[in-house]
């Protein structure tokens, strides 16, 4: 069983403020964050490095949340394709939360994040069982 000292997580957020946020917050239960903020970006980080699961903040510009776990997912390499994915966003309503994990985000959690709900989320998407 993974233990979360060892994980490492792809930040996907274009709010610099935000991107320290969910950094800081990770990185205080002892997770190594690696942030960008575009879903470009967050491809091309996925081709050089290997995570063990994504927070991707749905309202990105240019390419939004949703194409960019539609892009996870139809990769070739089954690693990034089955990537655990935690959406997030600012914009909660529960028709969001279900389009979010009908389209195949792993978890769910709304802003303002709190830790322990996205601690929880994190390890209930990247150990299962």
């Amino acid at each position: 069983m993974n233990d979360e000292k060892t994980w490492t997580v792809l930040v996907v957020e274009d709010e610099p403020d935000g991107q320290v946020v969910l950094s800081e917050l990770l990185e205080f239960s002892n997770i190594t964050t690696q942030t960008v903020g575009t879903g470009e970006a967050a491809l091309r980080k996925l081709e050089e490095n290997t995570f063990h699961g994504a927070v991707i903040d749905l309202a990105l510009p240019g390419m939004d949340g949703f194409t960019l776990l539609q892009n996870i997912r139809q990769h070739s390499n089954p690693a990034v394709a089955n990537l655990p994915c935690v959406a997030v966003t600012a914009y909660h309503t529960s028709v969001i939360k279900r389009q979010a994990l009908d389209s195949g985000f792993n978890g769910y959690v709304p802003k303002p994040i709190d830790r322990r709900l996205l601690i929880q989320e994190l390890r209930r998407v990247i150990e299962p069982g």
